[in-house]
């Protein structure tokens, strides 16, 4: 018998990774939760349970803590989940317009998210004040409404220094923030439309005229 080391067979090809169903279907149902969580803020839940999570989405409660740990969990992802649902139905719209349809399309675009978000942003109210995770999440709605303002009414805050600039963009959000809507819709009866038109003439007074573009290089 040689004593010679016969070679190591080469190993046969890996096979293309399969999809694991059964990671597909816990994450539908986290997804399916969430929905339901979110569901029961729209129908004026303020706080929903775990079990009446569970029961909206068609699941146990132990399903919903198999996949969040607790509460917060599912409210962080909620929120996520929510954030990410409004940037998709709210792309800017007509930031090439003229004055008076960059305001409209701005404000009905934000008055839409208001509509749709609004029992959402009181449950981030109440609970933002023992989490660091949703604390962010509320900066970074305040920070994205900036953003578009910035973008939509670029000619009106070309002309202002640093200081006027931010403090008008301050100003604007706090005028189209969500218990300001809440507030015209809730206290004051005003149809969809009239609280958008009341949004329209504060923010086209509070907006300082255009500025003209330079002319073309020749």
């Amino acid at each position: 018998m040689s004593d010679a080391i016969s070679p190591t067979p080469p190993a046969p090809p890996r096979k293309p990774g399969r999809i694991d169903g059964r990671r597909l279907r816990s994450e539908r149902t986290k997804q399916l939760i969430v929905e339901a969580y979110l569901a029961l803020l729209r129908d004026g839940s303020r706080n929903p349970t775990a079990a009446q999570t569970a029961e909206r989405a068609g699941y146990s409660v132990r399903s919903v803590f198999e996949r969040f740990p607790d509460l917060h969990a599912l409210r962080v992802m909620a929120t996520d989940y929510s954030m990410s649902q409004a940037a998709a139905l709210a792309p800017a719209r007509h930031v090439d317009g003229d004055r008076p349809t960059r305001i409209r399309s701005q404000v009905e675009t934000r008055a839409g998210t208001c509509e749709r978000g609004l029992l959402l942003w009181r449950m981030l109210m109440v609970f933002q004040q023992d989490s660091v995770e949703l604390q962010k999440r509320v900066k970074l709605g305040r920070e994205r409404t900036i953003a578009r303002m910035e973008q939509m009414y670029a000619p009106e805050l070309a002309g202002m220094d640093a200081a006027a600039r931010k403090q008008l963009l301050v100003a604007l959000e706090a005028l189209t923030d969500f218990e300001s809507w809440a507030r015209m819709r809730e206290f004051y009866g005003l149809s969809f439309e009239e609280a958008c038109g009341l949004w329209i003439g504060a923010i086209d007074r509070l907006l300082p005229p255009a500025q003209p573009s330079p002319p073309p290089s020749r």
